[in-house]
């Protein structure tokens, strides 16, 4: 059974930072490419983040670029998202995916966790 499961989210003041962690049991780790999304209330699920596995190329939405970083750290199953200079429309709950491409379908998704930047 695939496991996704995401930790890390919390209230952060604008200016902040935080790190999501990701950990993934179930399946090879290595196969995959990992891809961060978020969806604020009333929005559409927007994908922010992704590591690609057969370079290890990142991609950032235009929003998140500068800001976040993705990175994994494949013996521990695991991938993070550093999010630094957040801002109020940062705003919403992240989930992890494992993915065969970046720009393909989810595989295996977590349920998120809650991050929310106000002062």
């Amino acid at each position: 059974e695939v496991h996704v499961v995401e930790s890390g989210g919390g209230l952060v003041q604008p200016g902040g930072s935080l790190r999501l962690s990701c950990t993934v049991s179930g399946v090879t780790f290595d196969d995959f490419s990992i891809r961060w999304f978020r969806q604020a209330p009333g929005k559409e699920r927007e994908g922010v983040a992704c590591l690609r596995r057969s370079d290890g190329r990142t991609i950032y939405a235009d929003s998140v670029k500068g800001r976040f970083t993705i990175s994994r750290d494949n013996p521990k199953s695991m991938a993070y998202l550093q999010m630094n200079s957040l801002k109020p429309e940062d705003t919403a709950v992240y989930s992890c995916a494992v993915a065969l491409f970046c720009d393909g379908p989810r595989s295996y998704w977590g349920q998120g966790t809650q991050v929310t930047v106000s002062s």
